[in-house]
């Protein structure tokens, strides 16, 4: 199999992570929002969606019109960042459980979550998708489509971390058991 081939399958795989992604997000926004779960930061959502969308493309599409040499250190030290990354991401998601989604939905109540890579860093998955917007392009040497997405990206993400700071720190700080006091009893 051709390196050129190998990377298409490989971001046709991340796609498919993609839509894996989609699945829980769509699951778990209905469960948020059915406990009254409030969503904010709708203006900058469908411009996530076109980046993360040209992540893919620009990659394949520069991949296949340039035809890089492609230095065998570069390729595979991209791959294991690109695997990190995913990796990350799904401790993420695992960590955050139903209360995970891609839109920015608090629930009323629920205290912010401080475990997993939380513990380390307020936005961990934003980690996760920085690393990975640079990493899968190179794979393949795609590198104006790892400058462009990152110049984009970081916009973006200083739009997308304003909205959920806000709306998590409309949330208590932690979450107390029930006591004879607050319980009513």
């Amino acid at each position: 199999m051709t390196t050129l081939l190998a990377f298409t399958v490989l971001v046709a795989l991340v796609g498919l992570e993609r839509i894996a992604e989609l699945v829980v997000s769509t699951r778990n926004a209905a469960w948020s929002r059915e406990r009254g779960g409030v969503e904010t930061g709708l203006g900058h959502f469908p411009f996530m969606v076109v980046l993360h969308i040209g992540l893919l493309v620009g990659a394949l599409v520069e991949a296949w019109v340039r035809r890089p040499d492609v230095p065998s250190l570069l390729a595979w030290s991209m791959l294991a960042l690109v695997l990190a990354s995913q990796a990350l991401r799904w401790w993420c998601i695992a960590t955050l459980g139903r209360r995970w989604n891609t839109r920015v939905i608090v629930v009323p109540g629920l205290a912010p979550v401080r475990s997993g890579p939380y513990r380390f860093l307020s936005h961990p998955n934003y980690v996760a998708v920085v690393v990975e917007g640079v990493a899968l392009p190179l794979v393949h040497a795609a590198w104006i489509t790892a400058v462009v997405f990152t110049v984009l990206n970081a916009g973006l993400l200083a739009v997308r971390i304003r909205a959920e700071d806000a709306a998590l720190a409309t949330l208590p700080r932690t979450t107390l058991p029930p006591t004879t006091e607050t319980a009513g009893a």
